[in-house]
């Protein structure tokens, strides 16, 4: 409020009568909340010290997508086709046919198979029993293990060796291209089958680097390792550099309080509350059984970010009352009373919107949405009451009361040119500025894809240590790291015959001259060998024989994976070139419409999509089906909030034009920036509206309070700028600053969400301070606003 209107209604606004009962509650008994704060403080921090990671493959993939429900109906069926870790062992000197190589890569694979986690009965290397190589003679097949018991390192041995894999087919899949590498390949468990406790990715990467890599690197070798369990350890491992930039941040925006409000009591107040709320919100976290994965760890810091926002407002406005004369507890009590209810708004509309994104069928982000609305929850009592509870203590330091008046006295000069942003002249400007680029960036954003843009793992730079070694084995291997599994059902018994043998056969053939897909493998695939090998290797054998016995006799020894135990399964592996969301959509349009038309229930059914491929598919999928549909709830909950705050659609207008058009400029940056929708970024766009969505709130909330003192718009608008605005501006900047460090994240997908948070964060400050001003001089009718405020005033009076 105005400095008059606080000065000629004192004696109005701080009798017990007007007091809510809110203040009432929580200002009468000080000391008791203040205890009652502290026991809660120590119990949710111990508990958040105990918090624990979760990653596991189930947080991370839409289970209810039916691709997903496939492929976990079937998942004991599907073996060596789930989780799995692959090292290649590579020779930079020469090739594998070297005695010490050869030992090196026999002692790599014996210490995998002692690491905790690994299933032992699917691991295949060279050096693997169930690695076997098979030919044809004139006495029919002969074959055995590709490392042979006589195998002694000598020249000969060598030699052999090189003979056996090249009749082994392994060449491409687990011997390199160039045979300079080879590949040891071992599925993983989920659960250890002897504790039942989960796998912890994080622990096994760590052993994968210190009993494989630190280990035999100095053994003139270089390893490279790939698969989803170290993929997730070293996002993992990244997390401590997301706590480095959490003190950055702390300490920056510490830093910069300081500067605003020339007051140490008041910067580090609104620091320790803000911290005390991520404290609750871990520790609540864990008490509720949830942990932490590489996404969710991100969401203390934007609980932090909320709370410096929202105690911002405060110290400014207790620093407002603090210069007019009041005391410590009475300016608390009236910063309490003129920002709970706004506070309480924006924080409300926060966490509604975030819960919206439980509309999405993945874990990861349903916790996600979970763990953000439980940090505003904390919010509302860690920074709308207890700071100013302990503010009315402390109060605001001589110096910064001293650094208020002089700016109140002070020609605003910035905030004076600003506020012609609500002038008739420049309002239309603003709003023509606003609707172009509203245009601009829905017109750029339609190239907005679903999905990984990137090959390897897009989660990480493309110079992390990960993607230099998929990119390595993606380079040399012939074999995909991008599998998906199409699943063949048929009765029991029934997948070796003809019929569906050819329906297969007709599928891979289709499949292959998709683009996007590199090769395919089946049943059909060893019948097809197994039948040239039995006619001299004649390759005009090599097709499907329309005789059951010879298609039952062709696959007796067909490899594990291809087919389940009562043969009522038989997958298809596609290998894809990569999995970006373009490859992912031709490969399963294509496979769902050769399954529309083949497909006869109860007697042969083509289903996706299990294999890493297969999940990704079905990720995109999902998002693609949810963003829209959660950019509307969230809209629509914030308008719905906002309305039965203000009671005014014109106000509703007023503070939500701002973050949609901030919303359609940001996926406009996304397709400039080649970053795709995917479970990291879609929950930006939300996170992003939900802290904007303040600024606007705390404005409009200021603004018509002006304007109900008799003010006209820019002259409303200049009060406000000089007050709530200007802790506004500070906010945004402080915010940004904050949180554009993460741009040098060792995490590409934190560094992406790092620039895109920046950006949102400076735009829905920009928007509120610029756009709002000028809707309002459209929307907003000063005189029916000071009609109503008088019609209240006469009916509380005739009340008293």
């Amino acid at each position: 409020m105005s400095t008059k209107h606080r000065n000629d209604t004192d004696n109005y606004i701080l009798s017990p009568e007007t007091e809510p009962f809110l203040e009432k509650l929580f200002f009468n008994n000080r000391l008791l909340f203040l205890l009652i704060f502290l026991g809660l403080t120590i119990f949710l921090t111990y508990s958040a010290v105990n918090i624990k990671p979760d990653a596991r493959l189930e947080k991370l993939i839409p289970l209810k997508h039916p691709y997903i429900m496939n492929m976990m109906e079937n998942r004991d069926s599907l073996e060596n086709l789930g989780n799995s870790i692959r090292i290649s062992v590579e020779n930079p000197n020469g090739n594998i046919f070297t005695a010490e190589y050869m030992e090196t890569l026999r002692q790599i694979t014996d210490e995998l198979f002692y690491i905790p986690g690994v299933d032992r009965s699917g691991m295949k290397s060279i050096w693997t029993p169930n690695v076997r190589w098979v030919e044809v003679t004139e006495e029919g097949f002969q074959g055995g293990p590709v490392i042979p018991p006589t195998y002694d390192g000598s020249q000969e041995s060598l030699e052999q060796l090189r003979q056996n894999i090249l009749r082994s087919g392994t060449v491409g899949s687990l011997v390199a291209n160039n045979f300079e590498s080879a590949i040891i390949q071992a599925p993983l468990f989920e659960k250890n089958p002897e504790t039942g406790e989960q796998l912890n990715y994080q622990e096994f990467s760590h052993q994968l680097e210190e009993r494989i890599r630190a280990k035999f690197e100095g053994q003139n070798v270089k390893v490279h390792i790939v698969g989803f369990a170290k993929k997730i350890g070293d996002l993992m491992d990244g997390i401590k550099d997301i706590g480095v930039f959490a003190l950055i941040a702390i300490a920056i925006t510490f830093v910069l309080l300081v500067l605003y409000a020339r007051c140490f009591k008041g910067a580090i107040i609104p620091v320790i509350c803000s911290v005390i709320a991520v404290f609750w919100q871990l520790g609540i976290l864990n008490l509720l059984g949830f942990g932490l994965d590489p996404y969710s760890v991100l969401v203390p810091f934007l609980v932090f970010a909320i709370g410096i926002s929202h105690g911002v407002q405060i110290i400014n406005a207790i620093a407002i009352e603090s210069a007019e004369g009041k005391d410590k507890l009475s300016a608390a009590r009236l910063a309490f009373r003129d920002l709970y209810v706004p506070g309480m708004l924006a924080l409300m509309s926060d966490g509604i919107g975030f819960l919206t994104l439980l509309l999405i069928q993945i874990d990861v982000i349903q916790e996600l949405a979970i763990t953000a609305s439980i940090g505003v929850a904390v919010i509302i009592f860690t920074n709308l009451v207890l700071l100013p509870i302990l503010m009315s203590y402390v109060g605001i330091s001589k110096s910064g009361v001293s650094y208020l008046q002089r700016s109140a006295n002070s020609e605003p000069k910035v905030a004076k040119a600003l506020s012609y942003f609500a002038h008739p002249t420049v309002a239309p400007i603003s709003i023509l500025i606003g609707i172009a680029l509203a245009g601009f960036g829905f017109f750029y954003g339609q190239d907005l894809k679903i999905g990984d843009l990137d090959k390897g793992a897009p989660e990480l730079h493309p110079d992390s240590r990960y993607n230099l070694d998929n990119a390595f084995i993606t380079d040399n291997y012939s074999t995909s790291a991008d599998v998906m599994v199409i699943m063949v059902k048929t009765p029991t018994e029934k997948c070796s015959a003809y019929q569906t043998m050819d329906a297969i056969d007709r599928f891979q053939w289709k499949m292959e001259n998709v683009n996007g897909v590199q090769g395919t493998a089946s049943l059909v695939t060893v019948s097809k060998i197994v039948s040239t090998g039995m006619n001299e290797g004649n390759l005009k054998w090599r097709s499907l024989s329309r005789n059951q016995q010879i298609l039952n006799s062709s696959i007796q020894r067909a490899p594990a994976g291809l087919l389940n135990a009562d043969c009522s399964l038989a997958p298809v592996i596609l290998f894809l070139s990569d999995h970006k969301a373009e490859t992912l959509e031709h490969v399963t349009a294509a496979a769902e419409d050769f399954a529309e038309n083949y497909n006869i229930d109860g007697e042969l059914e083509f289903l996706l999509a299990a294999g890493s491929a297969g999940i990704d598919a079905a990720t995109n999928q999902v998002i693609e089906a949810a963003q829209d549909r959660m950019l509307v709830f969230v809209y629509a909950v914030v308008s719905i909030l906002c309305f039965i705050t203000f009671r005014s659609v014109r106000a509703v207008l007023c503070i939500i034009t701002p973050l949609g058009i901030t919303s359609v400029l940001c996926e406009a940056l996304m397709v400039y920036k080649g970053i795709g929708v995917k479970v990291e970024t879609l929950p930006v766009i939300a996170l992003g509206v939900g802290i904007g969505v303040d600024y606007g709130i705390y404005i409009y909330t200021r603004l018509e309070t002006y304007i109900r003192d008799g003010l006209g718009l820019q002259a409303a608008y200049l009060e406000t700028l000089k007050t709530t605005g200007k802790a506004v501006a500070f906010t945004g900047v402080t915010l940004a600053i904050g949180v554009v460090t993460w741009v040098w994240s060792s995490i590409k997908f934190q560094s992406n969400m790092g620039f895109l948070l920046t950006f949102m964060f400076l735009w829905n400050m920009v928007g509120a301070l610029w756009l709002l001003p000028a809707l309002a001089r459209f929307l907003i009718r000063p005189d029916q606003i000071i009609a109503k405020e008088r019609l209240r005033q006469q009916r509380q009076i005739a009340d008293d």
